[in-house]
């Protein structure tokens, strides 16, 4: 085996076609003759349609067709859950009735020959309701609270005791306001029918998922239906369910007999395709006056609809974290009249660590212990929650490596002691976690004549890489170099894979390709050794090995055969499949996660109270970095993205009818170039070999989840004001008077 691939910095394989244009994105698989289809989306956050002017809008120029609830077909809706979808309620049935549950729901989709013609059609349909106020605040007394199923509450020990009890307590209220996921990509889809069966190219982290819900949702075989998609520029889970707009897409097709393109705006992309749900956390700590957690509190709301219960990991962090005998979570649902929320990077956990960060480090100044510190004397020997032990946890050696890089032994434990000229400076820190997950998952592997290997796996590329560190794995398992190697994914015609999200690609994917490339060699050894003319002829496959890709008898020193030799002579390829999931007896054995330290450094003007980043530094225990490139880069994306979660994003609802009223990339603010400090990512050296074959595990998440406490710790230490909601904006600075 090649042992020299794994581990290396390769530059992406896809980035040439990347940044020569050449990468077909779900907008642009143009089909021959196709129409384009707008979405006419509700003015009104309840209540019911009772009437469209849409005589005039069919006889405007260019117009195919206009269809609503009146005429589209009925459509079967067949039961689809998959493990990204809400496991209670029913998702939209879109344009099947006549009532509206949310701003923005579709209520129209018009048919024409061009988008201008469409977009004009749409912008000039007139619909009347009949309305109802919709409830869309957490704070509504109108709003019923849910349980999310088992597990919602757990408890150990006596918390609320102990926190009564406790020589130093802090009790507190932390608010996460609603996001939006705004990737660079909007959703697209362009589907074509031929007979009874259909062909979606659009964009989708989830391909067999989406393969099978449109399936279930017109009652087709799930072969009927091929869902394609290379790239996708960009995504953070909004496009992990299969939103309206794909069935729109297709139902269109099929009512006009043509291909019809289907692209969402910006705009929409606020209404139908989820978000982050707002949060509204408390968290409770006591402690003795040395710092030994007594007890731990985390009780939490998130929003969800009416129609469906969307539920996420918000206090499922707090378990396992810190060593405590006494610890109580609550995790409850307000239903609320807006879209279904949906799962965006670091689910959950990015909102419920923020809470229980921050409130560590409250207790941390009240107890006059550094931070680091603090979590020290709380570092568990295993996971209390499960009575097992870690598979690993690297989580104290990130805060060494982390508190070096930074400089925090410099650092002044005093609010507001330390400056630049005028300038409040900060430093803070907060832990990272993420569990590592793993999901079945299937590849296959040819190996040509020519010597050359191609792989496929149904999975996708959002962006981390996906094409580069799958092309590793295989060059690594198969002895080749990875020029040698042809990875290919984003159809549904190759081997299924589980979702590309939660940070369990590579895991559950490459481990699959590992175990393919596997059977391929051995399915190589077993050519070799029943030809006569072979230098193994008539040897065990335990006589065998394979090495830099030959093939030789165990001891032997001559080159050996490689792969184009022993295929040369039968003239055909070696195809082979492999599948991959987590030993079940390893995972009861084991607690498995991520860990990470997250530090910030902040600047603050006191006079007009704005927040500058001057540092990010993460350090991370990940188990084996197949591609440290590609690994630094998604850190340093989450951390951004942690950026914007603590200081700029935010979608806000009317409260009179639930529109998003900062719908835009105006008023919806992201981090930019110009906001970008100097990001720093290190990597503990961790070796699991319980999580999967190859050792790895996810950090596309767990970047994410650390930042916005680590910001929101160093705003406080820069200002003695302490903040607890997010984001964190200049009017809190100066309310705060600094």
């Amino acid at each position: 085996m090649n042992t020299n691939v794994i581990g290396r910095p390769l530059t992406r394989v896809d980035g040439h076609t990347k940044t020569t244009g050449k990468a077909r994105y779900a907008a642009d698989f143009n089909q021959p003759g196709q129409r384009y289809a707008v979405i006419v989306s509700a003015t009104v956050g309840l209540g019911r349609v009772v009437g469209f002017e849409g005589g005039e809008v069919e006889r405007m120029p260019g117009v195919v067709a206009l269809i609503t609830h009146r005429n589209a077909p009925k459509l079967p809706y067949l039961p689809h859950k998959a493990i990204i979808d809400p496991a209670v309620g029913e998702r939209l049935h879109v344009l099947q009735d006549d009532s509206v549950l949310f701003y923005g729901q579709p209520v129209a989709i018009v048919v024409a020959d061009s988008i201008d013609h469409a977009e004009r059609a749409a912008a000039a349909l007139r619909v009347s309701y009949e309305t109802r106020q919709p409830v869309v605040d957490h704070a509504d007394p109108q709003v019923a609270r849910t349980v999310p199923g088992a597990g919602a509450d757990k408890s150990r020990g006596n918390a609320d005791a102990a926190v009564a009890g406790a020589a130093v307590k802090v009790d507190e209220i932390y608010d996460i306001a609603r996001e939006n996921h705004n990737p660079m990509e909007p959703h697209a889809t362009v589907a074509a029918w031929n007979g009874d069966r259909l062909t979606l190219w659009s964009k989708s982290q989830f391909l067999v998922n989406e393969q099978a819900e449109i399936a279930a949702v017109f009652g087709l075989p799930t072969e009927n239906v091929e869902v394609i998609c290379p790239f996708i520029g960009g995504a953070f889970g909004t496009s992990l369910r299969t939103w309206p707009h794909v069935t729109l897409a297709a139902l269109a097709a099929r009512h006009v007999g043509k291909p019809v393109k289907l692209v969402l705006t910006r705009k929409q992309m606020f209404f139908t395709t989820g978000h982050r749900p707002r949060s509204l956390q408390r968290v409770a700590l006591g402690a003795t006056a040395d710092g030994k957690f007594t007890g731990v509190i985390h009780e939490g709301t998130g929003e969800t609809s009416r129609y469906e219960q969307f539920s996420e990991a918000l206090t499922a962090v707090t378990d396992y974290l810190y060593s405590c005998p006494n610890v109580r979570t609550q995790y409850r649902l307000a239903q609320l009249d807006t879209g279904t929320p949906n799962h965006m990077r670091g689910p959950g956990e990015a909102s419920g660590i923020f809470a229980l960060e921050s409130a560590i480090d409250e207790l941390s100044y009240k107890l006059g212990i550094d931070p680091i510190e603090l979590r020290r004397r709380n570092e568990p020997k295993i996971d209390e929650a499960e009575n097992k032990p870690f598979s690993s946890r690297s989580l104290i050696e990130c805060y060494e490596l982390g508190a070096e890089r930074i400089g925090w032994a410099q650092r002044t434990s005093d609010p507001r002691s330390m400056r630049d000229g005028r300038l409040l400076i900060g430093m803070g820190t907060a832990t990272a976690t993420y569990p590592a997950f793993h999901a079945p998952a299937s590849a296959r592997v040819r190996i040509l004549v020519d010597g050359t290997a191609e792989v496929e796996a149904a999975a996708s590329d959002m962006g981390p890489g996906t094409y580069t560190s799958m092309t590793q794995v295989a060059a690594e398992f198969l002895g080749l170099p990875p020029e040698q190697v042809r990875f290919r994914l984003g159809t549904t015609a190759y081997p299924p894979t589980p979702s590309h999200g939660g940070s369990w690609t590579m895991a559950s994917v490459g481990s699959a390709i590992r175990a393919a490339c596997l059977e391929a060699k051995s399915e190589a050894a077993k050519r070799a050794i029943a030809d006569q003319s072979s230098p193994v002829f008539g040897a065990s496959m335990e006589a065998v090995e394979w090495a830099e890709g030959r093939l030789r008898r165990r001891g032997d020193t001559s080159p050996g055969l490689s792969y184009q030799e022993i295929l040369t002579k039968a003239g055909n390829p070696i195809e082979a499949d492999g599948s991959a999931k987590r030993d079940p007896e390893t995972a009861e054995k084991y607690s498995m996660h991520s860990f990470g330290a997250v530090f910030a450094e902040v600047a603050i003007d006191p006079d007009v109270g704005t927040i500058r980043v001057r540092r990010l530094v993460g350090a991370y225990g990940i188990g084996r970095v197949v591609n440290p490139l590609l690994a630094k880069s998604q850190c340093t994306s989450g951390m951004i993205g942690g950026m914007g979660m603590a200081l700029m994003e935010r979608t806000v609802l009317d409260a009179r009818d639930g529109r998003p009223v900062n719908a835009h990339m105006a008023d919806y603010l992201v981090p930019v170039n110009l906001d970008i400090p100097k990001l720093e990512v290190l990597f503990a050296n961790e070796v699991d070999p319980h999580v999967n074959p190859l050792g790895v595990k996810g950090l596309g998440e767990i970047a994410l989840v650390g930042t916005a406490p680590a910001i929101a710790n160093a705003v406080f230490h820069a200002t003695g004001t302490r903040i607890r909601k997010l984001p964190i904006l200049i009017e809190d600075i100066l309310n705060a008077e600094v």
